[in-house]
């Protein structure tokens, strides 16, 4: 997780930037920051480790929704796009059948705490599900968590590929 949230804070300002990239530039600068991506990882780690040992799938997705509308309410303004926004300021949010980046961009912590790959991958899907229900979202979610459980668990980095 601290690379997932040190590489927001670093690469915020120039998340939009189109202009080149270069391996020369500040890691931190007075721009710098953390974005929702920070929020929603952060979020998430809340929701799995507040969920009792054996918990429910439907009781893992409540308690997603709720960490992430609660860590999301508090930083309201730092980069959410519009349908996730409306999601996270909703009464009665569902999933919205997005296939961007933002389900991978918060899955760290799937990889972290799982015990199996399998577990990895179901945990991603989970994250991913409560908004990102396209079966690409879901895909990159899980992508991302494998590389972090592989990485964790000792495999080279042509394994991971």
């Amino acid at each position: 997780m601290y690379g997932a949230i040190l590489g927001d804070i670093i690469g915020s300002p120039y998340e939009f930037d189109r202009s080149g990239k270069t391996k020369d530039f500040p890691l931190f600068s007075p721009e710098s920051r953390f974005t929702d991506d920070t929020v929603m990882t952060v979020a998430v780690a809340d929701a799995f480790l507040s969920c009792p040992a054996g918990a429910s799938d439907e009781a893992i997705r409540r308690q997603l929704i709720r960490s992430m509308q609660r860590f999301g309410r508090l930083h309201p303004d730092i980069g959410y796009g519009a349908k996730f926004l409306n999601w996270l300021m909703s009464e009665d949010p569902q999933p919205y059948g997005s296939w961007g980046n933002g389900s991978a961009m918060r899955v760290s912590p799937c990889g972290l705490i799982a015990v199996t790959l399998q577990e990895a991958l179901e945990l991603a899907e989970a994250s991913a599900a409560v908004t990102h229900n396209h079966p690409e979202g879901i895909k990159g979610a899980q992508a991302v968590a494998a590389a972090i459980f592989l990485a964790r668990t000792g495999r080279t980095q042509a394994e991971i590929k």
